[in-house]
């Protein structure tokens, strides 16, 4: 979800330079919901997990433009406790001051398959990771290292 981190991992910065500008523009980032998932804390990490469950969505960005190589990239970084599943997502529209769904798209996802025991039962908590934990994971000091 995170533009930074995002750009980290497929970039190797944040930060963009004139060459890494060039292919950011490559990409769109819409909003989006997947229905019927939700997004639990992984024990002891920054990070989520995001699994399957009725009656439970998750937001999220609906990101296109990505190359082979930035997929590569990717499946890298989410590693082995992650599969990519294609699913199907709603975008998420402005209507005057709400947010509404809109158009349904087919997608790819990255779904927790580690043991059931690494989630917490609490859902994950996207702005207070990007108040507090953010900065582990776009910046580009020695303390990252990808996952």
């Amino acid at each position: 979800m995170a533009r930074e981190v995002l750009y980290r991992v497929i970039y190797g910065d944040e930060s963009l330079t004139p060459v890494t500008t060039i292919l950011a523009g490559n990409l769109t980032r819409t909003p989006a919901i997947l229905h019927n998932h939700c997004r639990h804390k992984v024990l002891g990490d920054d990070y989520p997990g995001v699994v399957p469950e009725v009656g439970h969505s998750v937001r999220g960005v609906y990101v296109t433009g990505l190359s082979d190589a930035d997929m590569f990239r990717l499946d890298i970084f989410e590693g082995d406790e992650y599969t990519r599943e294609k699913v199907k997502v709603k975008l998420l529209v402005q209507d005057g001051e709400k947010e509404v769904e809109g158009e349904e798209r087919q997608s790819e996802t990255y779904i927790f398959t580690a043991p059931e025991a690494r989630l917490e039962k609490t859902e994950w908590d996207y702005e207070e990771f990007r108040r507090e934990k953010l900065w582990r994971w776009a910046s580009t000091n020695e303390e990252y290292e990808g996952g």
